[in-house]
């Protein structure tokens, strides 16, 4: 594609300091916000200050090797035993929860249920059975 028009800015490139002025407002590292050599405008500036703040100051420990279970609803399941025709399905890593119901037996095998999910299973006439991951 043909550029037909080019930045402002690039006229400035082959001079002291554009975009501050004066060249004595940029003498040193001041114009730096006090990080370093980095350059940036603000001083601590990062996504985490400016768009992520609910994620800082957490407290508590995450071990790095536990992994979380992916989520399934029954609606889900159902959809699935329909599909593929089978009375039995097993999701490993996975943990039923209880949005939506069966329409038929069908026996589940997972890393985890919720409660209602395990009622709602055994109401339909199916079994669910907790698989290890």
């Amino acid at each position: 594609m043909v550029v037909r028009k080019q930045k402002r800015n690039r006229k400035y490139y082959g001079t002291r300091r554009w975009g501050v002025g004066n060249i004595k407002n940029a003498r040193g590292a001041g114009d730096r916000g006090g990080v370093g050599r980095a350059g940036s405008r603000k001083h601590n500036f990062t996504y985490m200050t400016s768009k992520a703040r609910e994620e800082m100051h957490k407290k508590g420990f995450h071990p790095w090797n536990r992994s979380r279970l992916d989520e399934i609803t029954l609606m889900q399941v159902s959809s699935m035993a329909k599909a593929k025709g089978a009375a039995e399905i097993e999701l490993r890593n996975c943990k039923v929860l209880s949005n939506g119901s069966l329409s038929a037996p069908v026996k589940i095998k997972a890393a985890g249920f919720s409660k209602a999910a395990v009622e709602k299973i055994k109401a339909a006439g199916g079994e669910a059975i907790v698989i290890g991951q």
